[in-house]
């Protein structure tokens, strides 16, 4: 959309549908190379382990050390992306990721995969403020919810592709092929970007020259920025069950197979794909409500964990339900977003998304810790229910961030 019309109060002209697909698809494949970068290690766990003489507190390090560096990233990158624009922070993630892909094919021990942690979070870390700087500037602001219906289901598809292109490339050509095909894919993604960077372009935040001190940080004070961090950081703590302890999880409470448990945690991604389909039509028609609508999404989603918990329905029961609770949570992404973006002061989108999504990666950081005492001990019930209190609580922190925006409280 035209800033400057709006800057002169004429109307903005309408944008042509192609312009603002264009934009969306550009973001979704981004966002979906960022997911890929979150799985470039724990699928080759197994091999590291054996190869490498690792220990799996060792190798699970490796993703706490990346969560950390992404998390503390996000937030800062904000206040890049609001200073120097979206489309050079951008740039330079997907050359991190290339750094981190080479420094899996040359990895020669412990510290080459920690490398890739590195590098990988480091690219990782600034994508929600970039990717959202752009759609929110660049795309017709009817057409939002289908854009972050589209960049939420791009990110479980790259979550559900790492797996396979990894695993594939590792059974036919050895691991470090693996990570030099990433490598060039990253490279050639970031050919297409840099082609189509027009579409990426945002608008800089310019700092008055007698803006009073602190101002920069001023949205630090809102407290519903900080009921934004409590939703993510509670939400995630669920979803950091299903990718890290679902799988053994099932396997132990009902005996169902490996590759079944395993196959349970794919459906779970792609079924949340679905869920954020549909629910950027839900968010396009219910535009006043999206504070409800994730409330709901995310209460049906705890409802579903707790099914699956007492394990009535046995083992593939379970799993469905599990899998389920990816649609129900889906549903709500698009509104989530949306929620979000009405909590946001003008010009300072950059740094409240980079502060509020670094709830998810704190949430990912600590969970390992908070479920794996639960998991020696082997109360996997106790586990899922304890994501479950989790993801209700993330509907009290919905509530309270739609009070804050829809009485006017927010700039």
């Amino acid at each position: 959309m035209s800033t400057t019309a709006a800057a002169s109060g004429q109307m903005p002209a309408p944008v042509p549908l192609r312009d603002d697909a264009a934009v969306i698809g550009l973001v979704g494949l981004a966002h979906a190379s960022s997911h890929f970068a979150h799985l470039l290690l724990p699928p080759l766990f197994p091999v590291f382990a054996q190869e490498f003489g690792l220990s799996f507190s060792q190798l699970g390090f490796l993703m706490t050390v990346f969560f950390i560096i992404s998390g503390t990233g996000q937030a800062s990158a904000g206040f890049l992306v609001d200073k120097v624009g979206a489309r050079p922070v951008l740039f330079a993630s997907f050359v991190s990721f290339i750094c981190a892909c080479l420094a899996g094919y040359f990895a020669q021990g412990y510290w080459g995969l920690m490398l890739v942690a590195m590098f990988a979070g480091l690219g990782n870390a600034p994508f929600h403020p970039v990717d959202f700087s752009i759609l929110n500037q660049r795309v017709s602001t009817h057409r939002l919810g289908y854009a972050f219906s589209a960049h939420g289901l791009s990110g479980n598809l790259g979550w559900a592709l790492t797996p396979v292109f990894l695993l594939f490339l590792t059974a036919w050509q050895g691991w470090r092929s693996g990570y030099l095909a990433a490598a060039l894919m990253y490279a050639c993604i970031l050919a297409v970007l840099v082609a189509k960077r027009a579409h990426l372009k945002t608008e800089v935040v310019r700092r008055a020259h007698d803006a009073p001190k602190g101002s920069d940080v001023a949205f630090l004070r809102l407290p519903v920025v900080w009921w934004c961090f409590a939703f993510f950081l509670l939400s995630t703590m669920t979803l950091a069950v299903v990718q890290n302890f679902a799988s053994p999880i099932m396997q132990a409470m009902h005996g169902v197979s490996f590759e079944s448990a395993t196959t349970m945690i794919t459906a779970y991604m792609l079924a949340g794909a679905l869920g954020m389909f549909v629910g950027g039509f839900v968010a396009a028609r219910m535009p006043a409500a999206t504070d409800r609508v994730v409330a709901g999404s995310m209460g049906a989603g705890a409802v579903l964990i707790v099914v699956a918990a007492t394990g009535w329905l046995g083992g593939f029961g379970s799993m469905a339900m599990l899998a389920a609770t990816g649609f129900a949570v889906g549903i709500g992404g698009p509104s989530r977003d949306m929620m979000i973006k009405k909590a946001t002061p003008k010009g300072a989108t950059g740094r409240v998304y980079g502060t509020v999504y670094s709830g998810l990666d704190t949430g990912f950081a600590i969970a390992p810790l908070i479920y794996g005492f639960f998991m020696d001990r082997a109360l996997y019930t106790a586990t899922l229910l304890l994501a479950a209190v989790f993801l209700a609580l993330s509907v009290v922190a919905a509530l309270g961030v739609g009070k804050r925006t829809n009485s006017g409280t927010t700039p």
